[in-house]
């Protein structure tokens, strides 16, 4: 896998091509007590657009961000001036949690470059990089989709693979989440995990907050039992880390991965779904 990341000295570097925008895709934990959207208009890298997780979404599921259907994601990211042959440039301000979501959405929708800031915000803050204040806003852009399924898994086809094995499930969540433990920190949901499932609640960065080189995710993978040359499908809370699991597993060396997008939102929230603790 090419790598995904940007250095912030490239960044800053392609700031004013007209080819290349950036993104503060910046979302915090409900019990974060942390407004991204806020901090977005308090300072943000100059010229980033703020990309609303849960606005560009299917506003008509009941489970949080979801993949829109491409036609409205189209006109979503075309009204706030990004094209499909841009260089698309994502961060956020907690350094690599969000982004990796909004990387795989734009990848799932046929985006033809799509780039992660390393470090992110944090790094560019402690280099005492330029930001400024307010909205940005851009003109409007057509945005051409090519929507790419194998990159996608709902509830039916994690369900068919849970039950015949032609996937591994790879689940984020922490140990105690997925043995059934603790109660989901989401009310209504069920505790435990889809059958068949295993638990990988791995560290994937360093302590400078970047990804881990790939030879270490590989052992960290390994270790879990997971086989990188076979099909694998990441699951979490709600689809934002398994984002990054699947960034990482794409860097460690797998070549066939896809997001659980409605994760165990949704699957602890189904009566229709098998559950093990």
């Amino acid at each position: 896998m090419e790598s995904p990341f940007v250095t912030t000295e490239w960044l800053a570097a392609h700031l004013s091509d007209p080819n290349v925008v950036v993104l503060d895709g910046s979302w915090h934990m409900p019990n974060a007590a942390r407004n991204a959207q806020a901090e977005y208009l308090d300072g943000h890298i100059p010229g980033a657009v703020f990309f609303d997780i849960d606005g560009v979404a299917d506003n008509t599921s009941e489970l949080p961000h979801m993949l829109p259907a491409p036609s409205d994601f189209a006109r979503m990211v075309g009204a706030l001036g990004i094209s499909d042959g841009m260089t698309i440039v994502v961060y956020d301000e907690l350094g690599l949690f969000s982004a990796p979501r909004v990387w795989w959405t734009f990848k799932a929708m046929g985006a033809a470059d799509v780039r992660i800031l390393s470090g992110g915000g944090p790094k560019w803050r402690a280099e005492r990089r330029a930001t400024e204040p307010g909205l940005v806003t851009r003109s409007r852009q057509i945005f051409e989709t090519s929507f790419d399924p194998a990159r996608v898994a709902d509830f039916e086809i994690v369900r068919a693979r849970s039950r015949d094995g032609q996937a591994q499930i790879a689940d984020a969540r922490p140990a105690p989440r997925f043995h059934g433990e603790v109660s989901e920190p989401r009310a209504g949901l069920r505790s435990g995990h889809i059958p068949n499932s295993l638990n990988v609640p791995v560290s994937l960065l360093t302590e400078a907050g970047q990804i881990k080189p790939a030879a270490e995710l590989q052992q960290l993978f390994t270790d879990r039992g997971l086989d990188l040359a076979q099909p694998i499908i990441t699951s979490c809370g709600s689809g934002i880390t398994a984002s990054t699991l699947a960034l990482a597993l794409g860097l460690a060396g797998a070549k066939d991965v896809a997001v659980y997008d409605g994760s165990w939102t949704e699957w602890g929230s189904r009566k229709d779904a098998d559950i093990e603790t």
